[in-house]
């Protein structure tokens, strides 16, 4: 027997028992387990599920809230990305500064660094800051108003197709909107600053919103009220907008 005949026979030896073994656990099913819902194991009827914060909300770093603020911004004017200049410019408008002042004001007041004149980041909110949420945000919605909504300070001007509406990307109601209507359009609003449907919030968020909406457009709808290049309609949204953008959730995480 040559070298080749004895390598051949030692492959078929080993492949023999192979085969075989191949065979007799391919007719066995692998045995499965059953399984048992955690309270039903013994000592673990009792045993609550701790979903309590295991740390401390944390501030988004300033560089993601403009970041976001830039994307959010950006719907009103499509094409090329905004840069903060131009954000700048299309927030000011014809406005000035009576909405939106410049970055230069804004960048350490929402917690970026100044190395320069050795300023730390801002790791926790304060007044300044707050309020400088609160500048923005107003910028943001009454800028979308005018866009999505088409009228505001640009007269004549058409509401934007529904597909191109960068904030309130919905049709509103002719007349008061019903509870259900109202809902429908603020899961909108929701998702878009927050992330999620309103419906998962913590608390009834829905209905709160619907009593800012009705009150506010209730007040500006009496004659004695101050005038505003906004309808009663555009201003209740504009408030519901304000809410949600200077939501804790917005800023925190």
């Amino acid at each position: 027997m040559n070298l080749r005949q004895l390598a051949r026979t030692l492959v078929l030896a080993a492949l023999v028992p192979a085969a075989v073994l191949s065979t007799t656990f391919c007719t066995h099913r692998p045995e499965v387990v059953p399984g048992i819902p955690v309270n039903q194991l013994p000592g673990h009827d009792q045993v609550g599920i701790d979903t309590s914060p295991k740390e401390e909300l944390r501030l988004v770093p300033a560089e993601a809230y403009m970041r976001t603020y830039l994307q959010l911004f950006g719907g009103l004017a499509p094409g090329a990305p905004l840069s903060p200049i131009d954000l700048q410019k299309k927030a000011r408008a014809g406005d000035g500064g009576q909405l939106f002042d410049t970055w230069d004001d804004y960048v350490a007041a929402l917690g970026l660094p100044d190395y320069r004149n050795d300023i730390p980041r801002g790791a926790q909110t304060n007044a300044l800051m707050v309020a400088t949420f609160e500048r923005l945000g107003v910028a943001l919605c009454d800028r979308a108003v005018e866009h999505d909504f088409g009228t505001g300070g640009a007269k004549g001007k058409p509401a934007a197709p529904a597909n191109e509406r960068a904030i309130f990307a919905f049709e509103p109601t002719k007349n008061a909107p019903t509870a259900l209507e109202f809902a429908a359009r603020f899961d909108v609003l929701h998702r878009t600053f927050l992330g999620y449907p309103a419906a998962l919030a913590e608390t009834d968020r829905t209905a709160r919103f619907f009593e800012l909406y009705n009150e506010t457009v209730k007040r500006h709808e009496d004659a004695k009220s101050a005038k505003s290049r906004f309808s009663p309609m555009e201003i209740g949204w504009a408030n519901v907008c304000y809410g949600l953008i200077r939501h804790p959730e917005f800023q925190l995480y």
